[in-house]
C-alpha cells in the first residue's frame, strides 16, 4: 500500500513538472514577448490587425481553414517554402504577437497563405480572392454560402460590391453575386497576411570567424585524366 501511494505521487510529480516545463515555460518565453521596434522608420513591427481583419480571423476560424492551410514559413533546410514563394524568410514567433487566435494550420492540402497578400511574383488583389471563395480553385471547394444571388430590376445599377464573374461561375442575365458581410471580412483577414519585415531572429545566427584564423584551403584540382594509348600497326 505504501509503494502504491509513494508510487502515485511519484507520477503526480513528473507530470506536474513537465506541464510546468512545457507550458508555463513556453509561455514565460513567448507569451510576453514584445513588438521589436525600428528606429530607422520609427514605429513597432508587427502592427496591430485592423478591426475588419480580425473579424475575419474568426470566419477562417469558424470555417476551419486551418485543416488545410497553414500560416508559417519553414526555415530553409527544412522545406522548401521559400522556393515555392510563400515567403521571404522563416516565420517567427513575434509574427503572432497580436492574433488573438493563431490560425498555424494542421495540414497542407492547400498551399500556407502566412505571406499571401506579399505573395511573388504577383499577389492576389480582394477581387482575386472573392472570385476565389465563389467559384473554388484546384482542390479547394467553393464557398457559395458567403455570397448572395440578387435579381437585378430593369435598368437598375449593379451593385458595387458584385463580382465580376466571367465563364461557369457566371450568374444568369438579371442576376449579380455580393459577397456577404463574413466574406468581406475574411478577404480583409487574408489581405493582412504579410510577413514583410526582416525580425533579426528570422535568419539563422552565422557565429564569426576567431581573430587569426586561416583562411579555408580551396580544393585542391581533380588530376589531369591520363591520354589514351596510340593505335599501333597500319589501316587493315
Amino acid at each position: 500500500m505504501r509503494n502504491d501511494a509513494v508510487f502515485f505521487l511519484g507520477l503526480c510529480a513528473a507530470l506536474a513538472i513537465s506541464w510546468t516545463g512545457i507550458v508555463l515555460g513556453s509561455h514565460a518565453q513567448l507569451g510576453f514577448l514584445a513588438p521589436y521596434y525600428d528606429d530607422n522608420q520609427g514605429t513597432s513591427f508587427p502592427q496591430w490587425m485592423p478591426g475588419a481583419a480580425a473579424q475575419g480571423q474568426l470566419v477562417y476560424r469558424d470555417l476551419g481553414c486551418a485543416a488545410c492551410h497553414t500560416q508559417q514559413v519553414r526555415r530553409p533546410g527544412f522545406g522548401y517554402d521559400q522556393a515555392r514563394g510563400w515567403g521571404e524568410r522563416q516565420s517567427v514567433a513575434r509574427d503572432y504577437i497580436y492574433q488573438p487566435f493563431p490560425q498555424l494550420g494542421l495540414a497542407r492540402v492547400g498551399p500556407d497563405l502566412a505571406n499571401i497578400a506579399d505573395r511573388k511574383p504577383t499577389a492576389p488583389d480582394e477581387e482575386d480572392l472573392l472570385r476565389m471563395l465563389y467559384a473554388g480553385s484546384e482542390g479547394m471547394p467553393p464557398y457559395r454560402f458567403l455570397f448572395e444571388e440578387r435579381r437585378v430590376g430593369a435598368g437598375a445599377q449593379h451593385s458595387d460590391l458584385a463580382l465580376k464573374l466571367t465563364g461557369a461561375p457566371e450568374p444568369r442575365p438579371g442576376w449579380e453575386i455580393v459577397p456577404s458581410a463574413r466574406a468581406r471580412a475574411l478577404v480583409a483577414y487574408l489581405a493582412s497576411l504579410k510577413t514583410t519585415y526582416d525580425y533579426p531572429e528570422a535568419f539563422p545566427f552565422v557565429p564569426p570567424k576567431p581573430e587569426g584564423a586561416l583562411p579555408e584551403k580551396a580544393a585542391a584540382p581533380a588530376p589531369a585524366a591520363a591520354p589514351a594509348p596510340a593505335k599501333s600497326g597500319g589501316s587493315p
